[in-house]
């Protein structure tokens, strides 16, 4: 099972020495995810991270910054939106029902389905689907590995995610909420949770 750690929305001082010690401690994938911001912002943020971590990297909007940096590949918010003209490279797609799983797993190396639970870094974001449409999607067969479970998803529920067949988990909340972005300076207890999350995906 992957485990993908998505960022937090806004930027923030202490950002790239977070990134760069969970890349060191075995990180799969980071979703560099900074809607509504200048795309000068994420590019200076790459910059401070170690290049050999490039690869591990999926973009969300400002897509020329793959190429640019040689990342992994980019991120579509939705399952209707083309790719841009000419683009080669791994696409991954969020997708909100469990009908849009099937079509967009043909044109995508794996989609995220949203939201499995209550979001813990948005109050807004609540859960959209049921258990019963869960496990009915996971008896046809359209929950897999390459569908990750994102939306409220913590290490208490990852046996959940687990039980239902997704390949993956995408942690956002449950991470970053344990470090105070405006004061703090030790993220001991965010890297401490990150390995009990690495270990609950096995």
């Amino acid at each position: 099972m992957k485990l993908i750690i998505m960022t937090k929305s806004t930027f923030f001082v202490e950002e790239d020495k977070i990134l760069t010690t969970l890349f060191e401690n075995g990180l799969d994938y980071l979703h560099l995810y900074k809607p509504g911001t200048e795309p000068v912002y994420s590019e200076r943020l790459l910059t401070l991270l170690p290049e050999d971590y490039y690869g591990h990297i999926m973009v969300h909007d400002h897509f020329y910054l793959k190429e640019e940096f040689k990342l992994k590949g980019i991120h579509i918010n939705n399952c209707q939106t083309e790719p841009p003209v000419g683009y080669r490279g791994n696409i991954s797609r969020t997708c909100h029902r469990t009908e849009e799983l099937k079509g967009a797993k043909k044109s995508s190396n794996y989609v995220f389905l949203k939201t499995i639970f209550d979001s813990q870094s948005n109050p807004e974001d609540k859960s959209t689907l049921t258990m019963d449409e869960l496990r009915e999607a996971s008896r046809r067969g359209l929950i897999d590995k390459k569908v990750y479970a994102m939306g409220g998803m913590n290490l208490e529920n990852i046996v959940v995610a687990k039980e239902l067949g997704f390949g993956g988990v995408v942690i956002c909340g449950d991470l970053w909420n344990r470090f105070d972005i405006q004061n703090g300076l030790d993220y001991k207890e965010l890297i401490n949770h990150f390995e009990k999350l690495r270990k609950a995906v096995g």
